[in-house]
């Protein structure tokens, strides 16, 4: 590495060039560095993951007991149930397969004067086997997963 000082100080101009040695990592340093951390990532990777989709599904659970709610006021001023999202004021939040921030797609499946019943389809596959996620409540709010991800 060079360094250029100029004197600025006398008439003269001076340029003095210094040659001075850096303590820095080699290329192949830094290359083993992230060979060692790539290692480590594919290790942990596999015990990360059911942890991500069991923090996932917890949107579905939060999703579906606020769409059961919203059905059992529905319930309670219209004496049944209702498959219109609209009637209930339910708001589906935007996908993350549209740029929004929501896992899973909320629809009533099914309604009549005395049951509903609803479920939450992922919208991803969360660990990459090909099985999408999907959860289910009724009327009684019998929440259960209906495909484990």
């Amino acid at each position: 590495m060079y360094f250029i000082s100029i004197d600025f100080l006398s008439n003269n101009l001076c340029i003095f060039v210094i040659m001075k040695k850096l303590q820095a990592f080699t290329l192949t340093e830094v290359l083993v560095v992230l060979v060692i951390i790539g290692i480590l990532v594919l290790l942990a990777l596999p015990r990360i993951m059911p942890l991500i989709s069991k923090a996932k599904s917890t949107e579905a659970k939060l999703q579906l007991s606020h769409l059961y709610n919203l059905e059992k006021s529905y319930y309670y001023l219209n004496t049944s149930y209702s498959t219109d999202m609209n009637s209930i004021d339910y708001e589906q939040e935007k996908l993350t397969t549209s740029g929004g921030t929501a896992n899973y797609r909320i629809e009533v499946v099914s309604a009549s004067k005395k049951n509903f019943k609803a479920t939450a389809t992922a919208v991803e596959d969360f660990d990459g086997d090909g099985v999408y996620n999907i959860w289910e409540i009724d009327q009684d709010k019998n929440l259960r997963e209906i495909t484990k991800d």
